[in-house]
């Protein structure tokens, strides 16, 4: 039976839309706010839901590695954004890729129709009292961010960066080659190979080149966030950092030499036609015509007509081990839980898997049920005991990795093996996990 209970989310990215899909199946009147198109982030320019901004790339696919178990995971949770991104993936290797914008148009027509949804597009400038998921974002500015302080306490800042986009059309066929590393899945991937020489000479002119200057507000607050890092940035740490970097040449052979390049820069198919790639770790905050000019310096982009140019800006997050349980929810609050990147953890899948989350556990709190606590050994379970670990004092966003899994019974060498067996573990602990959880709810029922 339907609880017409009126919710609240707030945000309609990622994480915002699987919190407001969670709801809605549970029931709930879910009421979405959304500021665009009445106002735009500056790296935010799309009108539709879901937009993804940094890259297309969902990260990997495959069961045994970080990302694909997280997205394992989701689809088992009744993920929206899972197939929505499987229905507009575009060749990438062993990633799942989108066309960012079929993949966006489709979540916003899965919103837009069901019955327990009802998008406002306009700002909000306040936090609720009760009854809400705040899924803001990174880039949450103005009334809405002071509103926060003054809830939450002092919040962190990073930079973050998105890489230039450029037409296939416009790069040098001659000068490029199809392959993926180690001819893994598909040869999806446009490489372009330097020698010493031209790896030197592009070197020198990316520490030397001009950058965008920052606001005087600030400027006091920029650290670079190591997960996303612009490329002049890693650059000015060593002139071999970028080659054992997003330019690493190993498993991969230029066709026309038959040997390793000495550095590789990498293109990914930014959307389904694959008119559109962009330049696997480039993020930057270089000024425009400086991107025109050092890039054009990588071999095939000499004539690139670059679709968009890399950006840099600010973006914030709460001190979530001192603010939020491991259910997402706000210790102390009244039916407030937090959503995506403002909690702290990093990147897409990772934001939208909180939504999840924190979408189920205020529908359950509502309906008298206790919160879904995941097991660690499950990857949802693992950064959620991150973000809310309050022994943690020096607070950065965390990404899925295997790294955050407890460690296994048996010592296993063989990495792929390893990796394999986390997963295996995790499905299992979360299969068991929801059975349990399951019978629990029954009983509840029936008491």
């Amino acid at each position: 039976m339907e609880n017409k209970q009126q919710v609240t989310v707030i945000g309609g990215g990622l994480a915002g839309c699987e919190a407001a899909w969670q709801l809605a199946q549970a029931g709930y009147a879910v009421f979405l706010y959304e500021m665009k198109p009445e106002q735009y982030t500056p790296a935010h320019h799309y009108t539709g839901l879901a937009e993804l901004v940094c890259s297309n790339s969902l990260k990997a696919d495959r069961l045994a590695s970080a990302a694909g178990l997280l997205k394992a995971e989701m689809e088992r949770l009744g993920s929206l954004l899972i197939p929505c991104a499987r229905a507009t993936a575009v060749a990438a290797g062993g990633a799942l890729a989108v066309d960012r914008h079929r993949f966006s148009d489709l979540v916003t027509e899965h919103i837009q129709n069901h019955p327990n949804i009802t998008i406002i597009q306009e700002r909000v400038t306040a936090l609720p009292k009760r009854c809400a998921v705040i899924a803001t974002g990174p880039l949450t500015d103005g009334a809405l961010a002071e509103d926060l302080e003054r809830q939450c306490g002092k919040r962190l800042s990073f930079f973050d960066a998105a890489a230039p986009i450029v037409s296939y059309e416009s790069l040098d066929p001659e000068k490029i080659f199809f392959a993926a590393r180690y001819d893994r899945g598909d040869a999806d991937y446009i490489n372009c190979p330097m020698d010493q020489e031209t790896y030197t000479a592009f070197y020198q002119a990316l520490i030397a080149a001009e950058r965008a200057p920052l606001h005087d507000c600030d400027k006091e607050f920029f650290r670079v966030y190591e997960g996303c890092m612009p490329i002049e940035v890693l650059a000015s740490r060593g002139e071999d950092t970028m080659r054992f970097g997003p330019l690493k040449p190993v498993g991969l052979r230029d066709p026309k030499t038959g040997h390793r390049p000495y550095a590789v820069v990498q293109l990914r198919r930014e959307n389904q036609s694959g008119s559109l790639y962009n330049l696997v770790g480039f993020q930057t905050n270089l000024k425009f015509p400086e991107q025109r000019r050092v890039f054009s310096m990588i071999p095939g982009l000499e004539h690139a007509e670059f679709i968009r140019y890399g950006v840099m800006h600010r973006n914030s997050f709460l001190d979530s081990p001192r603010l939020l349980h491991a259910d997402y929810a706000l210790r102390g609050g009244d039916q407030i839980y937090f959503a995506g990147q403002i909690t702290g953890v990093e990147g897409y899948i990772e934001s939208a898997a909180s939504g999840i989350l924190a979408g189920k556990n205020l529908a359950r709190q509502l309906a008298g049920l206790q919160p879904l606590i995941l097991p660690q050994e499950t990857m949802m379970g693992a950064l959620a005991a991150y973000i809310s670990d309050p022994t943690v004092e020096n607070f950065q966003p965390m990404g899925c990795n295997m790294g955050i899994l407890p460690d296994l019974p048996e010592r296993i060498r063989d990495k792929k093996q390893k990796y394999q067996a986390y997963a295996d573990r995790a499905l299992a602990a979360l299969d068991a996990y929801l059975e349990q959880v399951a019978a629990q709810d029954r009983g509840d029922t029936e008491e």
